[in-house]
């Protein structure tokens, strides 16, 4: 509920009151039990109140049961989302995913919206005589729908062009994710020198951004902000965005970032997890980042916290505290995907020395007559792309037989 008070806050409402029922389970009909619904209506009706949210997502017979019992507007959890997220869209790609789950999410629930409208005479033009308004708009809505989704595969496929260059010199790509307003486009913006927008509200971030980082050991590294989750993410949401989504699917390492500070710390953890195993990444490895570390008082339980976590650091996205740490980590865990290989390369393939050195870590090089030789660590896929220059024979040059 406080998570709701938030959203509705985000979403630019003034929240007078709320309401609570305690039920085994949902009343099919209306979601609340009848007296609840007399309560409710009595409250509506003393505080002047001009909507009625819900946290859970309605049925349509819930939702058009709860409009007439209360005779005003009843928005559900999904349908807030959805509206906070219509704000935050700047972008045309986000606008469309945004208008598509906004559609996805109204088509079914039509019904309940046309019921005061009388059945339209028939007509030349007309499917035939009686056509309801409901069904002039399903037709209307499902056409729209299809225009969406082409429009948004369009867009995917540039994405998808812009992610095969990327490929093309390919630098481990590393995606931040978690959940919302916990910090991520702040950290991002220390980590990447970037001047991604911020703010302390929900969904602050929607389209992705991607800029190149340099770590300690000459590597470079792709950090990608992501769009936040929630709780009960509307899967509506999840697949119109599946298309910015592919670049968390798309990552080599995934930075979970936390807010360490916040109460329901652990609930919100888990609700990522949800969400990255719904997008099949889990099997990814992942820096959890304890951010907002100076909201912390105990700083040593916080050092405990991330003693006790494999593969964790924490940050603060506002200070700059431990980042440099972080960046420490993420080599770390991107160098366990290492392989020791020996190469001589060509003079005039430079571009793959280069490549080399951004994406391994070069321990020994030597000028030869022949071409450079490189004693290298790189990550298994590119080792395989360069196997053919480490042909049996190679031997340190410095190594010389009498």
């Amino acid at each position: 509920m406080d998570e709701l008070l938030e959203l509705c806050r985000t979403a630019g409402a003034d929240v007078v009151a709320r309401l609570t029922q305690k039920r085994e389970h949902p009343d099919p009909a209306s979601y609340i039990g009848r007296g609840k619904l007399g309560e409710l209506a009595a409250l509506v009706a003393a505080e002047a109140v001009d909507v009625v949210v819900i946290d859970e997502e309605l049925s349509p017979t819930q939702l058009r049961n709860l409009t007439r019992a209360l005779e005003m507007r009843v928005v559900d959890r999904t349908q807030l989302i959805l509206d906070i997220f219509a704000q935050r869209a700047r972008t045309r790609e986000g606008k469309l995913q945004v208008e598509l789950a906004q559609m996805t999410y109204l088509l079914p629930r039509l019904a309940g919206m046309w019921t005061h409208l009388e059945r339209q005479r028939g007509g030349i033009g007309m499917r035939g005589p009686g056509e309801t308004q409901i069904e002039v708009d399903r037709r209307h809505a499902r056409r729209r729908i299809r225009l969406l989704e082409e429009q948004i595969t369009d867009v995917g496929k540039h994405r998808q062009h812009a992610r095969e260059a990327r490929i093309a010199v390919p630098f481990p790509v590393v995606a931040m994710v978690g959940y919302t307003n916990v910090g991520k486009s702040t950290l991002f913006n220390r980590i990447a020198k970037a001047e991604v927008y911020a703010d302390n509200l929900l969904f602050a971030t929607l389209d992705p951004t991607t800029r190149r980082v340099g770590l300690s050991g000459g590597w470079d590294v792709l950090v990608t902000d992501t769009v936040g989750f929630v709780s009960n993410l509307p899967h509506q949401l999840v697949a119109a965005f599946r298309a910015t989504l592919e670049e968390v699917k798309q990552a080599d390492l995934l930075l979970h970032v936390v807010d360490v500070s916040h109460p329901h710390r652990e609930a919100q953890e888990e609700a990522v997890y949800t969400v990255l195993d719904e997008l099949g990444v889990c099997d990814r490895p992942v820096i959890t980042v304890y951010n907002k570390a100076d909201l912390i008082a105990d700083q040593s339980s916080l050092r405990a916290l991330v003693a006790g976590t494999r593969d964790s650091a924490y940050t603060s996205g506002a200070t700059g505290d431990g980042v440099p740490h972080l960046l420490k980590t993420i080599e770390e865990v991107l160098s366990r995907d290492l392989c020791s290989v020996q190469l001589l390369i060509p003079y005039k393939r430079g571009d793959l020395a280069h490549l080399c050195y951004a994406r391994g870590r070069v321990k020994d090089r030597r000028d030869t007559d022949d071409g450079i030789w490189m004693d290298v660590e790189l990550p298994r896929d590119l080792a395989g792309k360069v196997a053919c220059f480490s042909p049996p024979g190679i031997i340190d040059p410095s190594h010389q037989v009498f």
